[in-house]
């Protein structure tokens, strides 16, 4: 039974300059480069016939290639950090697409997100974090700029069932344009 989600890869120049965000924050347990990416729909453990069906859905959808502008980094949890991320612009065309992929899930029948689309790439997955050690890494970081690059795709990925963090294969990609 695979578990699989579909999303963006990073082009490798993007992701080597996230990789050298890596280091000097307790309780990180950070991601290998060759294994950012923008996740647009989990889809979870499903069967193999589902797995075929979601593939003949992805392989209709039409849209142009657009740009994704990695504008800051920022970290999920709150006042219990879970992850630190660099945050993508929640742009148009990458709202649409992300919008399409759950409409067509739903339609086969996967139950909905349940959680609502903030676009990222998570670097670290962290774990008794303290909050102000965290502060301190952002702060620290400012200096990060925002990259873009252009996603002339997307992709369906399957992951191992595990704690998270790859390795991700892709299953499939679908071209944009």
């Amino acid at each position: 039974m695979p578990r699989l989600f579909t999303g963006l890869e990073i082009p490798p120049d993007i992701a080597a300059e996230l990789s050298l965000l890596r280091g000097g924050l307790s309780g990180a347990r950070w991601i290998d480069a060759e294994n950012y990416h923008i996740t647009l729909r989990f889809i979870g453990d499903i069967d193999e016939r589902t797995a075929q069906e979601v593939h003949a859905h992805l392989e209709k959808i039409r849209r142009p290639p657009f740009g994704i502008t990695i504008e800051s980094l920022d970290a999920f949890g709150g006042a219990r950090p879970r992850a630190l991320i660099a945050k993508a612009k929640p742009e148009q065309a990458l709202v649409e697409l992300q919008a399409e992929q759950e409409r067509i899930m739903r339609r086969i029948g996967i139950a909905p997100e349940g959680r609502k689309f903030t676009p990222h790439i998570t670097l670290a997955r962290l774990r008794a974090t303290p909050c102000a050690r965290l502060a301190e890494y952002l702060a620290s970081r400012g200096h990060f700029f925002s990259r873009r690059f252009e996603a002339k795709r997307f992709v369906l990925f399957s992951s191992r069932a595990s704690t998270g963090g790859g390795p991700y294969l892709v299953e499939a990609a679908y071209p944009l344009g």
